[in-house]
């Protein structure tokens, strides 16, 4: 039997994270076994007391302070014993009923890796901020540029992989933050892995919700393709 690691980065979401456990715990994947590692990353509004429910039945993570979404990340894949991979945000943007449809490619033998974009999908999206939409396409244009991938979206959440692109790329990971994103994408590129898309839905969240990313991270995300593409760099 094949298993599915769901990498589950968790920073001060305690209002969506039972939800999401219990929603990834429902999806059937027939053949698959799903093992979930959830990672705290140093959450102050009570995740990490909700978290400690599940110790007994799931790997989970306690990280003392705040170091981002790509250490959380980091920490959940070195855990990992899934002969596949998958991040999961614990935001509920993002529908874990959609497992089956990003691992086809890789478990019929034609990807390395698969990213759910929520560009090419005629399933439903709410619709939000469009200057946030512009900043994603444009990196994911710059960063296709520099990796020479077509890609429709570089920056999505839903990054899924086999366990031997997985074990490729992660000595060699090091962003702490949002850098994970370009930094997987580079890497994945340099490697030549074989890189699938497939189209999500997407129940994207306002700031007054709780969406953390802005345009600082956008900024961020522009150096860091840079970095992870053409330099040589040390660790953030």
């Amino acid at each position: 039997m094949q298993k599915l690691s769901i990498i589950i980065p968790i920073y001060n979401e305690a209002d969506t994270v039972e939800e999401l456990i219990k929603r990834v715990e429902a999806v059937n994947l027939d053949n698959i076994a799903k093992e979930l590692v959830l990672i705290d990353d140093g959450s102050i509004d009570g995740s990490r007391e909700i978290l400690k429910k599940y110790q007994d039945r799931y790997k989970v993570i306690f990280k003392e302070k705040n170091q981002g979404k790509g250490a959380a990340i980091r920490a959940g894949f070195a855990i990992a014993t899934g002969d596949i991979v998958i991040v999961q945000d614990a935001d509920l943007e993002y529908d874990p009923k959609e497992y089956k449809e990003m691992i086809a490619p890789i478990l019929a033998g034609k990807a390395d890796a698969v990213y759910g974009s929520r560009f090419i999908s005629s399933k439903p999206h709410r619709v939000l901020y469009f200057w946030h939409y512009l900043g994603n396409r444009m990196l994911t244009l710059f960063s296709n540029m520099c990796t020479n991938l077509n890609l429709t979206d570089m920056e999505t959440c839903y990054k899924a992989m086999n366990r031997k692109a997985l074990d490729i790329i992660l000595p060699k990971l090091s962003s702490n933050r949002f850098g994970i994103e370009p930094e997987i994408t580079a890497l994945l590129a340099k490697n030549k892995l074989r890189i699938y898309e497939v189209g999500i839905s997407y129940s994207g969240r306002t700031y007054e919700e709780g969406k953390k990313v802005n345009w600082k991270d956008g900024v961020s995300a522009i150096w860091c393709i840079i970095k992870f593409n053409f330099c040589k760099c040390k660790k953030e």
